[in-house]
């Protein structure tokens, strides 16, 4: 019997029930590596206009080619009004992932704030809740898969932390981080038995720790 895979496509059906209860200004977020060894924690944001149209092939980041993300990278960052958080793995360590995925978040819809001049009405991110100060918030399961502005901030999130680790393999060739972008693979696992850890390994994470 054959079985067929149905490709989810994400939609602005939500953005479009909040623009009608008269939320102009809807951010969608989403993060990339919170689970590295190594590296920052970097948070994408979306803001979409009712007017805006729908870019062919937006979903999920985990569902793209390298190519692909790079691609309609930049055409999200030419089409839509964007963000970018970066929080360090030394500033992880001392304030924890959870909370450094809120800072980065902070500072990605900061970042379109200052772009639009105009608070940001709503905010709607991918799994894990934050409770952002002043700012009504929906955090969604599997909101990548579905909220074409979350799967948008996925892309920005995405590319900006996997160039974040091309340019740390330059420095760290030793880590494969061109390969792995910091997380715990068996070659980033040897390599830190054999080498050592660097300055943007997170002291904090058990194989770390172990490491040290």
């Amino acid at each position: 019997m054959l079985t067929y895979r149905v490709m989810i496509l994400p939609d602005k059906k939500l953005e479009e029930k909040l623009w009608r209860r008269g939320l102009k200004f809807i951010v969608g977020v989403d993060e990339a590596g919170r689970g590295p060894l190594a590296g920052p924690v970097v948070v994408g944001a979306v803001m979409l206009k009712p007017e805006s149209e729908l870019l062919e092939g937006v979903r999920d980041s985990k569902k793209l080619s390298k190519n692909q993300r790079e691609l309609l990278y930049k055409a999200i960052t030419e089409n839509y009004s964007w963000g970018v958080g970066v929080v360090s793995a030394r500033v992880i360590d001392r304030i924890g992932i959870k909370e450094a995925v809120r800072q980065a978040m902070i500072a990605a819809i900061e970042t379109i704030e200052r772009k639009i001049d105009h608070p940001a009405d709503y905010i709607i991110s991918d799994g894990a809740v934050y409770l952002i100060e002043g700012r009504e918030m929906l955090s969604i399961n599997h909101g990548d898969l579905h909220h074409y502005s979350i799967s948008a901030a996925s892309i920005i999130a995405k590319v900006t932390r996997d160039r974040i680790m091309e340019r740390y393999a330059k420095k760290y060739p030793q880590y494969l981080f061109e390969k792995n972008v910091g997380y715990g693979t068996k070659e980033h696992l040897d390599a830190i038995k054999r080498f050592g850890i660097s300055d943007i390994h997170r002291r904090s994470y058990a194989p770390i720790r172990k490491a040290l």
